[in-house]
């Protein structure tokens, strides 16, 4: 999972892997829903971080 793309990412490159915009990506950030570390003012985000908050998506209930 995520194989193309480096094992730290920008929230850039992180929103897309995950097909979403930037915005949402510090959204999630921000709600503690994904993972990062901060670097000064840089965010860093590991992949293991991004795996982790795609397969907690299985535990999630969603109506439609």
């Amino acid at each position: 999972m995520f194989r193309e793309y480096p094992d730290v990412m920008t929230p850039a490159e992180a929103s897309h892997a995950l097909g979403i915009g930037k915005a949402s990506v510090y959204r999630l950030i921000r709600e503690k829903r994904l993972g990062c570390k901060r670097i000064g003012r840089k965010i860093i985000i590991p992949k293991p971080c991004l795996v982790d908050f795609i397969q907690s998506a299985r535990y999630t209930v969603t109506n439609p």
